[in-house]
């Protein structure tokens, strides 16, 4: 699982670079269906190559996962980089786990305690030192974007946790293909309803959609949801936080986005305020199994 984690962290975090190239030749919702529906079709096939179960079940989960993961965190994310930088997005797309801390409190019963207050003013100071309230620049609309990406992640990684719970034996590639497949189609009728240029299909872009086609789009949503069925959420999320890193560092060095002096203590206060939170919940996970072994 800690090497699933690793490679997706590598393929998310370049990833930013990739998009942000891919949306110059189409726009936000032409790329995003792309992505999502090419993606869920190739999973099918691995379904049906595969002998495994092809049956929609779970279907009210199933389909909020699509809206959640499918059209909340892919479909924004995508949104967000056409006026916004890829690092900057990166970072506040990857604020998911503070909201899964928030989120957590109504929707698991488990109340922001002791520590987790500071992670919790860490975090909202760094978002408002990136957002600039007092001098909203030109990509606040995009920043506003990924913000709700990140939510909107967060909130299907509780709901994907509960369901693994509940239904524990649930085929993980069915579990990846049915919310990508469900969650494409309102991307596609956004796609065909709004006036857009046609894509440019450039060797930049093809070579853009085959990475998050198979990659980013298939590869990755299967190591994410392996690495969260058998890791803790906290451990899952903080692995994961090295993408974001490799984001910013790779939008720095490929498309010169240099963050200004008070951005980048933004993007340092919620890098701290996510290791804070992910500690945290590691430590608590931890002696809740120590209890539940002696016992």
């Amino acid at each position: 699982a800690l090497v699933a984690l690793f490679i997706l962290t590598l393929i998310w975090g370049y990833n930013w670079v990739v998009m942000k190239l891919a949306v110059q030749y189409a726009s936000p919702f032409q790329f995003a269906a792309i992505r999502t529906f090419v993606g869920s079709l190739i999973l099918f096939l691995v379904i049906f190559f595969t002998k495994r179960p092809m049956a929609l079940k779970e279907f009210p989960t199933m389909l909020a996962l699509g809206l959640l993961q499918t059209c909340g965190f892919t479909g924004l994310l995508i949104w967000a980089l056409v006026e916004g930088g890829a690092g900057k997005t990166a970072v506040l797309t990857y604020t998911m786990p503070f909201w899964v801390l928030l989120f957590a409190w109504p929707m698991l019963g488990e109340r922001v305690q002791g520590s987790q207050w500071l992670a919790v003013a860490f975090a909202l100071l760094g978002m408002v030192l990136i957002f600039d309230p007092l001098h909203i620049k030109a990509d606040g609309f995009s920043m506003f974007l990924a913000l709700c990406s990140g939510i909107s992640w967060a909130i299907s990684a509780i709901i994907s946790k509960k369901l693994h719970k509940r239904a524990p034996h649930l085929d993980l590639i069915n579990l990846t293909a049915w919310p990508m497949l469900l969650g494409s189609i309102p991307i596609i009728i956004v796609a065909l309803i709004l006036p857009a240029t046609p894509i440019q299909w450039t060797s930049t872009f093809i070579a853009a959609a085959l990475f998050n086609v198979i990659l980013s789009g298939v590869v990755a949503w299967v190591l994410w949801l392996y690495a969260l069925q058998r890791l803790q959420v906290g451990i899952a999320s903080m692995a994961s936080m090295l993408a974001p890193v490799i984001g910013v560092l790779a939008a720095w060095l490929q498309l010169n986005e240099v963050p200004d002096t008070q951005e980048f203590i933004g993007m340092v206060l919620i890098a701290l305020a996510l290791v804070m939170i992910s500690i945290i919940s590691i430590k608590r996970h931890t002696q809740i199994d120590a209890a539940m072994g002696q016992d």
